[in-house]
């Protein structure tokens, strides 16, 4: 059953941990390459291999980059060198594309969701989209987010390459219009190496923000997924990953990216985690009602206790089972008389004091 992204934004404080599995994101981004048919099958197989929503990126070269705008991903896995050049490959999608995809994800029961990096992506997504997702690379860009925060739907910001100022200065445009905001812990490297997640950085943004729910958008390679596990286990409530149907394709989003079987794994590590997580409730459970019954002590008799003596403490053990009175109950018992001659071993009970 998926989740319903709203239940994202509820305040921390108002969650029970571990209440819910995180919200988790098939990032496709581009990896359509521009093909209506290649973009239907992301959705398919993100949808069966357990995903809550996909999510695309939409963007006009010319509004995103400047022709000067230098690589800054692994070169030996994608060789373009210009920001422009490599967006102008997959920047066909516009809003007519994604309305026949908002469609399909709805038919496919999977969240649609896709980052805007202009206002007129950004306004015809809102129709669209039950939240906004602001990449990294937007988190200091004040008029774009204002622009965001007025159609007043919830936001996921990603905090990759930030420190804590420019993390708390974007908060504060986005709580100046009384929106929802959710923020991802990322590293905004690609790949990002095991020794660079910096998971902790979750425990991080939850000290520092304890009323805003704290995500995480993974760049790792894919492997055995226990990056995203470990992130959920800290507590992150959205998991974000880029997506693809084939990992040996060439491409700045393919390599690092997970493909259905990689996803369908993960949930099921995560299903499986989440059953040993169980309740943080702290009370007894119905398992444990036998123990609690049987392997508890109770009050016994050290030695014969006369009828109408005066119990002393040196009258009195603890052994099991807990069927008599409890040891924690010693004080309403000392200097109580014996109502009836009580033998050595006896569990006292309340009704053979007065």
């Amino acid at each position: 059953m998926n989740r319903d992204i709203q239940e994202v934004f509820q305040s921390p404080k108002q969650i029970v941990p571990f209440a819910h599995r995180p919200f988790i994101i098939a990032e496709a981004g581009v990896n359509h390459e521009g093909r209506m048919d290649l973009a239907k099958r992301l959705v398919d197989e993100a949808a069966e291999a357990g995903a809550d929503a996909i999510k695309f990126q939409t963007y006009k070269a010319d509004t995103i980059a400047s022709k000067d705008s230098p690589a800054y991903w692994d070169l030996s896995q994608e060789p373009t060198t210009s920001q422009h050049a490599l967006f102008q490959k997959y920047d066909t999608f516009w809003k007519n594309e994604f309305e026949h995809l908002k469609e399909y994800c709805d038919k496919a029961g999977i969240v649609f969701l896709s980052t805007p990096f202009d206002v007129e992506s950004a306004d015809f997504l809102s129709d669209l989209m039950p939240a906004f997702k602001i990449s990294s690379s937007d988190i200091t860009n004040k008029p774009f987010i204002e622009h965001i925060c007025r159609h007043g739907k919830p936001i996921i910001l990603s905090t990759g390459a930030s420190d804590l100022a420019e993390i708390q200065e974007a908060k504060t445009w986005i709580d100046a219009c009384n929106v929802p905001l959710a923020l991802l812990h990322c590293v905004l490297n690609y790949p990002t190496r095991d020794q660079d997640a910096h998971l902790a950085k979750i425990k991080g943004l939850q000290a520092a923000f304890p009323d805003t729910p704290i995500g995480y958008s993974d760049h790792t390679l894919p492997k055995d997924m226990q990056t995203l596990l470990v992130a959920a286990i800290l507590g992150a409530c959205i998991l974000e990953k880029h997506f693809t149907h084939d990992k040996s394709l060439p491409g700045n989003d393919h390599y690092h990216a997970m493909d259905k079987e990689d996803l369908r794994s993960f949930r099921a590590k995560l299903d499986a985690t989440w059953q040993l997580l169980g309740s943080s409730e702290l009370k007894s459970l119905p398992g444990e009602d036998a123990a609690r019954k049987h392997a508890r002590r109770s009050l016994v008799a050290r030695c014969d206790i006369p009828a109408g003596k005066m119990i002393t403490s040196d009258d009195l053990t603890w052994k099991r089972p807990g069927h008599g009175i409890s040891p924690k109950d010693i004080d309403a018992v000392v200097g109580k008389k014996a109502s009836i001659d009580i033998a050595e071993d006896t569990l006292l009970s309340w009704n053979n004091i007065i």
